[in-house]
């Protein structure tokens, strides 16, 4: 999962990047709201940490333009200030959470994986699809009731998957989410990846659920067969 974190203290920024990119998640930092706005035009989110009292634009500033570009990625606002009037201006302002300075990094951490979750999708942070379950909170997987070892991005690219299973994601796609502006890897790395994650999830197993789509890229579906498939998936 890709994370932009928006946060003028220098050291702040670079002690929450590291973390997180520790925990797993590909980073994007900046310290102004204008470069908040660069980033968010150029890559797709799945959460932004966005500090509310930054140089050239504000956090709510910066929020108000993602809500009014129709943009439904959940924000995060950090503040020093903890008054129900500050509160309630970010929410209203299209805030999914706020968090008061200074914090725990794991309450950070608790509140970024409620921001992941798709409840109409999954109540239980659970995704499941043909014997397949992968757990959001824990990052555990399962085939069949057998527990799968994943590492860290071969998690990641499984849980982007599984979020959004029977849509064909293009490899262009699936990197955004995994890699931030900074990486640098071979134009095949999702290949390598996906190859990593079908030895384990796959090949085991009878049923195949990871599924090259030609000319197009990746599907996770329990079965992929027919023209009536492909044309689902609007292919």
């Amino acid at each position: 999962m890709r994370i932009l974190i928006a946060e003028d203290e220098r050291d702040l920024n670079k002690i929450l990047a590291q973390r997180l990119i520790a925990e797993h998640y590909s980073v994007d930092s900046c310290m102004d709201g204008e470069a908040a706005l660069d980033y968010l035009a150029g890559a797709e989110y799945d959460v932004v940490i966005l500090d509310i009292m930054m140089p050239k634009k504000d956090g709510l500033s910066v929020l108000r333009e993602i809500r009014q570009k129709n943009k439904h990625v959940p924000v995060l606002l950090l503040t020093a200030k903890d008054s129900v009037e500050d509160r309630v201006r970010g929410l209203d302002a299209g805030a999914n959470d706020y968090l008061v300075k200074p914090f725990a990094f794991e309450e950070l951490l608790a509140r970024i994986r409620v921001l992941l979750r798709r409840p109409e999708k999954s109540e239980d942070s659970c995704y499941r699809e043909g014997g397949l379950e992968v757990h959001v909170d824990t990052h555990q997987v399962f085939r069949d009731g057998k527990e799968i070892q994943l590492s860290g991005k071969e998690f990641a690219l499984l849980r982007y998957m599984i979020q959004n299973k029977g849509i064909v994601l293009s490899r262009e796609k699936l990197e955004q989410h995994l890699w931030n502006y900074d990486y640098a890897g071979g134009s095949n790395v999702i290949d390598v990846y996906i190859r990593y994650l079908r030895k384990k999830i796959d090949e085991p197993f009878k049923e195949k659920l990871i599924h090259t789509v030609r000319g197009a890229g990746y599907v996770l579906k329990e079965k992929v067969s027919t023209t009536h498939d492909l044309k689902a998936m609007g292919l």
